[in-house]
């Protein structure tokens, strides 16, 4: 696993599928990337509060984008920003580093359909890029006890 980390470019483009993420990331969005280079980096790199790409620990060949919450023995736990999806750390517990691939760094969101007016344009323009900061996140009310 870590040649194929390695021979990766350190930073992607992935397109979001799904909901479970909302508010932070939506159906559609595109989220920029920072590949891992190394399980053992994972410790480095991450922190509580950021926004993480890992493969899923009961489907493997599953990429799935979660808020890593806290640190635990074994690995992080993860949860979506979206309460009402429960694909997460609640359903399959805490998720090994070498699972863990990369941290996400911001997102944009493409138009939704052809906008008509100037302001619908202005709109779109200030909300379009984000940069994903953990001090936003919802990660403080989402902590499991």
């Amino acid at each position: 696993m870590r040649e194929q980390r390695a021979a990766r470019l350190p930073y992607q483009l992935v397109e979001v599928t799904g909901p479970s993420m909302v508010p932070t990331l939506r159906h559609g969005d595109w989220l920029l990337i920072q590949y891992v280079k190394s399980p053992e980096a994972v410790r480095d790199v991450v922190r509580e509060g950021d926004v993480v790409v890992l493969r899923h620990p009961l489907q493997q060949d599953l990429l799935i984008v979660k808020r890593a919450v806290e640190r635990r023995e074994g690995g992080w736990w993860v949860l979506g920003d979206n309460t009402f999806a429960e694909s997460d750390s609640r359903q399959f517990g805490t998720v090994p580093d070498e699972l863990v691939l990369a941290r996400g760094l911001g997102r944009f969101r493409p138009p939704m359909g052809v906008q008509r007016s100037v302001a619908g344009v202005a709109g779109w323009v200030v909300s379009c890029v984000r940069v994903l900061r953990t001090d936003r996140s919802f990660s403080r009310r989402l902590r499991a006890r």
